[in-house]
């Protein structure tokens, strides 16, 4: 197998990382099921950028909400649903990050 220059340095340092042979680390990572492709990688990635804008505005709809609380001294109604929705963003967060582990 031939690799560019650069390549077989990044090859050579993660097998000392991993305390293995280059030949080994091959191997390895090419028979491992547990090793994610580029494109599962980068669909995870573009799932928590979303995850994360979604709970930015979430995070500021709730915030108006106690503000309304605050001054009214009453539980707005679009609270329960505002919290439900904020939970459902929780819980892809989780399925997310344990899809990477």
């Amino acid at each position: 197998m031939w690799v560019t220059v650069e390549e077989e340095a990044a090859l050579v340092a993660r097998a000392e990382r991993e305390k293995i042979t280059v030949p080994n680390l091959l191997i390895s990572s090419a028979l491992s099921e547990a090793q994610e492709t580029t494109n599962e990688r980068r669909a995870a990635i573009a799932e928590l950028m979303s995850l994360h804008n979604l709970l930015a505005r979430s995070s500021n709809n709730i915030n108006q909400l106690a503000r309304q609380a605050n001054a009214t001294g009453e539980f707005p109604a679009e609270a329960r649903e505002a919290l439900k929705h904020l939970r459902s963003v929780a819980m892809r967060i989780d399925r997310t990050i344990e899809g990477l582990m």
